[in-house]
Order: structure tokens, then C-alpha cells, then sequence
């Protein structure tokens, strides 16, 4: 590696609370000649806040190919840089796989700064199993497409961990209940690390009651947390019948992906359907 070029820093920022910002994260953005940020405004204050002032360059979804080529200049001009998200361990749901690809095929140095993740924040306090889990990052916006994803994951041992929007989340809450089971155990934590953290606990049905006797509870950001499948009729079988259904349910309607499902697997029919929340009559 030459040692005439520069390091990308991969910088986890707090989630909420200023605080948790660490010490070495803080000199590492002091000392970079480039902060890329997904939101320059938002990583403007930080900054401000601590009493700095950098060169910022954004760094979002709809402009990362380009800013993949000024990065790696950049670097191997020498500077160091530090790639901060709008909130948390960038690269979780955010851009950034573009750059560290290319980082890694011009060899050049990436070197992570760890830190906040509301993903192991809620985790570590929904009071479910932590030894397997999943992260599916936002479930899809539309309810069908939803369900969908939520029925492949109906059987899967792992405890899951989502993120949703306030304007979603009555809706995912809704349909997780539907297609996992209300009595599914599950956490959602609102606001991490903020003034009005809130986590509200139980099955989904009290979860869903919680949120919404909560006159606080239409604001700020959600990680749900939902405890896997530990019953012992969802094996091996079950997981390979809602794989054979979520792919053929990506190509054809609901109603032939069922049937046709319950045909290539053995399963029976009202079994099939059962899994993919159609009724016989579908």
C-alpha cells in the first residue's frame, strides 16, 4: 500500500444524542481533509458543534457514481477523508458499497470508525435473542409487496430487525401481526438516544396498542425488532415452501404462485395459501 496516499474513514455519528459521539470519531473528522456526507446540512451542525470547520462534499444515492471517482482522487492524492450518513454507522441502509468496492479495487486503506447503530440499540434492550439475527433494513411500501417479504421471513428462526418510517409504521405494525401472528413477541423502540426515547414491548397486538395510546407515538424514527420462529413444525419443509413461494410470487399472481407452489413442494393447498394470506377462494 502506498503510504503516500490518503485513508477512507468510515464514521459511525450519534443516532440522536450528541454525547455519543466518540472521542476518537471526533479527531478523526477534525483531521480529515474531506467529509462526505449524505446530508451536508445535517453533518454541517455536527461539525458545527464541535467546533469544526470542513470540507464537505455530499454524498447520497442519486450522485454516487460520481462522487465514487472524486473520492478515490482524492485518496490517492493523499488526503484522508471521512464518510459520515445522516445519522449512525454509514453503509447500513445508505449508500457507500460503490466506494468501498472501489476503494478496495484501486488498494487503497478503509478503516472503520465504530460507533452508534440504532440497529444493535434497539437490540440490545427488546429483551429477545441477540445470539441470531437479521437486519431487512425498510420493508416495501406497498402492503402486497409487504406481505410478501414478511411471509418469507414468517418461518426464519432469526430474530428480525426492521426500520420504518412514522408514516408506515401503523401499517407495518398491522400487517406484521397479520402475517407473522399477533402473539409474535417484539419490541419497537421510537426516537433512540433522543429526549422521548421510547420503546414499547410485548406480541405485536401490544405493541401496536402501546404505540398507539402513545400521544407521542405518531413522531420520530422506529426499529422494530420481532422475535424469530422457534416453533418446531416451521423447519426445514415450511422454509423451503415459503422460498419456493416468494420466488414464484415475484413473477405471478398470488393466486397461480400458490397452487403451483403447493405442486412443486407436496405441501397441501390450504397450507400454501394459508402462508401467503389468500383465502381457497383467491
Amino acid at each position: 500500500m502506498n503510504e503516500t496516499t490518503g485513508t477512507l474513514f468510515v464514521v459511525a455519528t450519534p443516532i440522536g444524542n450528541l454525547a455519543d459521539l466518540s472521542a476518537r470519531a471526533g479527531q478523526v473528522l477534525a483531521d480529515a481533509s474531506l467529509v462526505a456526507a449524505e446530508d451536508t446540512r445535517r453533518t454541517g451542525q455536527l461539525l458545527t458543534s464541535l467546533g469544526l470547520s470542513k470540507r464537505l462534499l455530499s454524498f447520497h444515492e442519486h450522485n454516487e457514481t460520481q462522487r465514487v471517482e472524486e473520492i478515490i482522487a482524492a485518496l490517492l492524492d493523499g488526503q484522508n477523508v471521512a464518510l459520515v450518513s445522516d445519522a449512525g454507522t454509514p453503509l447500513i441502509s445508505d449508500p457507500g458499497y460503490r466506494l468501498l468496492a472501489a476503494v478496495g479495487e484501486a488498494g487503497l486503506r478503509a478503516s472503520p470508525i465504530p460507533g452508534p447503530s440504532a440497529i444493535l440499540a434497539a437490540l440490545s434492550v427488546a429483551g429477545l435473542a441477540t445470539d441470531r439475527f437479521r437486519f431487512e433494513g425498510f420493508l416495501p411500501a406497498r402492503s402486497a409487496a409487504r406481505r410478501q417479504r414478511l411471509s418469507a421471513l414468517a418461518n426464519a428462526p432469526d430474530t428480525l430487525i426492521f426500520f420504518e418510517s412514522v408514516h408506515r409504521i401503523d401499517a407495518s405494525l398491522a400487517d406484521c401481526a397479520e402475517v407473522l401472528g399477533a402473539d409474535r413477541q417484539a419490541a419497537l423502540a421510537r426516537e433512540l438516544t433522543k429526549r422521548h426515547e421510547t420503546i414499547y414491548r410485548g406480541d405485536l397486538a401490544t405493541v401496536r396498542l402501546a404505540r398507539a395510546a402513545d400521544s407521542g407515538g405518531g413522531r420520530g424514527e422506529f426499529t422494530l425488532v420481532v422475535a424469530g420462529n422457534h416453533d418446531p413444525a416451521a423447519g426445514p419443509e415450511a422454509a423451503e415452501i415459503q422460498r419456493v413461494l416468494a420466488l414464484l410470487s415475484a413473477e405471478l399472481p398470488p393466486g397461480k404462485a400458490a397452487a403451483l407452489t403447493a405442486r412443486i413442494t407436496g405441501a397441501r393447498r390450504a397450507e400454501v395459501y394459508r402462508m401467503a394470506n389468500l383465502s381457497p377462494a383467491d
